[in-house]
């Protein structure tokens, strides 16, 4: 265990955010209680005043085949675990290429593109040593309910890697700005899109200091340059008032604001 300094305007992806002391998490450790985990920042918007944080260290970055199943530790990018499974030639993987961050991330948020999910290929968690069997976990859209924090996972092997799979999800990424971005900001609501009640309000291309919702997809804040909590929160904020006040609907927000 020891304590990591991470300037999060250069570690987020969202380019938000001030020098912060992590501590790192390694293999036997005590876990305390008092702080936040995270990732690799990408799903996360930093404020001035954070909680407490910590993260997981080298120890949880790993990849290993068991038989017919993968372990992959929680701290492991998701671009390593698309490498080794193009490798390798293990299917089910391929929408993680979509994907930023680190397994553990995609675990606490069920993340996923369209209907490929990471439920949806998982086996068991290890959760502070202990393996739970994935139907045991309640799970949803951007959703799971971790029981602990989640040290490793174990996939199942049973299909080859799917190359056309792998394009046709890659494609996807041409619908998405190029600015730095936490990902999709809003979870849909139930049978609608977040990027166009974001839109229908108003709100695609809005600009507040340096953050705007960006002009290629509405559901995307981008960081145009210097942007800051607070334009950001302003932005959060008149899309929520907006979209409840025209259409009725509480957008979620699918980025942790910490």
């Amino acid at each position: 265990m020891y304590v990591r300094t991470v300037d999060f305007a250069r570690y987020s992806s969202i380019k938000i955010g001030q020098r912060v002391d992590v501590l790192v998490l390694e293999h036997g450790d005590t876990i305390p209680r008092n702080r936040y985990l995270i990732g690799g920042a990408n799903n996360i918007l930093i404020s001035p005043a954070p909680p407490p944080l910590m993260m997981l260290g080298k120890d949880f970055n790993y990849i290993k085949r068991e038989g017919d199943m993968l372990e992959i530790g929680a701290a492991t990018p998701t671009g390593r675990m698309v490498s080794y499974a193009k490798k390798h030639r293990i299917g089910g993987f391929e929408f993680c290429a979509k994907l930023p961050g680190t397994l553990g991330g995609m675990l606490a948020m069920n993340a996923g593109v369209k209907s490929y999910e990471v439920f949806n290929i998982l086996a068991s968690v290890n959760i502070e040593g202990e393996w739970i069997d994935a139907s045991a976990i309640t799970h949803g859209y951007r959703f799971a309910d971790l029981p602990g924090i989640a040290f490793a996972a174990r996939f199942y092997i049973d299909t080859a890697f799917d190359e056309t799979l792998l394009r046709e999800l890659l494609a996807l990424r041409q619908n998405q700005p190029s600015e730095p971005s936490a990902g999709s900001f809003f979870k849909n609501p139930p049978g609608d899109y977040a990027g166009r009640l974001i839109e229908a309000v108003g709100l695609k291309g809005a600009q507040i200091g340096g953050m705007a919702w960006s002009d290629v997809h509405a559901n995307f804040l981008v960081n145009k340059g210097g942007g800051t909590f607070d334009d950001a929160f302003l932005l959060i904020k008149e899309a929520k008032a907006r979209v409840r006040r025209t259409f009725g609907i509480s957008l979620e927000e699918e980025v942790k604001i910490l």
